[in-house]
């Protein structure tokens, strides 16, 4: 009896250890996470909201953020544009759109006056998620921009005719158009700053993550003084996030407390399923839906559409 006791006892003290690993732990957080987010339905904006995704410095997840937010949202019934502003395509590519020189693209829109509905491309894996890609032809627009009538404003009118033309053809609504940007602030970037009501900054928690962004900051405020007054910084996302390390900790608070109200609480681990899914021109949500990955872009997702388009 004595001996059955102690086997029992040490079952017992065996499923504790077993349910106190992180693993274990990281399991049932993942678990109350998924069944918050099946227990909301998100909402659907009063107008249509752009957003630019921007930094100036490269690797921070502006591509990976730009198509993972969209397909999240579409997913979730919105409809949704993605505007692909980099002349090395990645986003175009990670949502499977065939984007080869020559083809109809966001360049032959901002040098060549072509019409956005001409040269956007239904998602094959999203329904509700349509793309207007970039081709490397963009890598020379920076340059043939400057000589063109409202170089600035031309991507925004190109926007304005395509609503016209969706409400002409009794289209739905686009509820969000994201434009990735290059890594850079030439005009291609400032096409989109004019273009968006507002900008979302992914910030990778690492050493440099505040590195140049008070140039950003500075850039954006010139374009509201001199040409796109309602733009403002509206979002800002925590990509890249290891919470076994100090550093990426004591980053991420140093953000918060530089933006207290732009900052969402949702942030983007480091998850290989991220990393694998442009390779197989996919998005993680559709790559692996059950990743950890997936699941905090989902969180992102509808912590932008919850809090709506905040005021500048």
């Amino acid at each position: 009896m004595a001996d059955r006791d102690s086997v029992s006892q040490e079952t017992s003290q065996g499923a504790g250890s077993i349910a106190a690993t992180p693993l274990a732990r990281q399991l049932e957080s993942e678990k109350r996470r998924r069944e918050k987010l099946k227990a909301k339905r998100m909402p659907k904006p009063e107008h249509t909201r752009i957003i630019t995704i921007s930094n100036q410095k490269g690797g921070v997840g502006k591509t990976t953020t730009t198509v993972n937010l969209s397909t999240a949202m579409a997913r979730a019934g919105m409809n949704v544009l993605v505007i692909d502003m980099d002349p090395q395509g990645n986003a175009s590519t990670a949502l499977n759109i065939p984007h080869p020189p020559g083809t109809p693209s966001i360049y032959n829109v901002l040098i060549e006056d072509e019409a956005l509905k001409d040269v956007v491309y239904d998602n094959p894996e999203t329904d509700g998620l349509i793309v207007a890609p970039s081709t490397i032809d963009l890598a020379g627009a920076e340059i043939e921009l400057v000589s063109l009538v409202a170089r600035e404003q031309r991507l925004t009118r190109a926007i304005q005719n395509y609503s016209k033309y969706r409400e002409q053809q009794g289209l739905p609504r686009l509820d969000y158009i994201f434009v990735d940007c290059p890594p850079s602030l030439g005009l291609l970037t400032v096409n989109a700053f004019v273009a968006a009501g507002e900008v979302l900054i992914p910030i990778q928690t690492e050493y440099y993550a505040l590195e140049g962004l008070s140039q950003l900051v500075k850039n954006i405020e010139m374009i509201q003084q001199h040409l796109n007054p309602s733009l403002h910084i509206s979002t800002i996302l925590l990509t890249m996030f290891d919470s076994r390390t100090n550093l990426a900790v004591q980053v991420a608070d140093e953000v918060r407390e530089y933006f207290p109200k732009e900052v969402l609480d949702a942030v983007i681990p480091r998850n290989v399923r991220i990393s694998e899914a442009p390779s197989y021109q996919q998005s993680v949500l559709t790559y692996d839906p059950s990743s950890t990955g997936a699941l905090s872009y989902r969180e992102a997702a509808m912590e932008i559409a919850e809090r709506g388009p905040t005021s500048a």
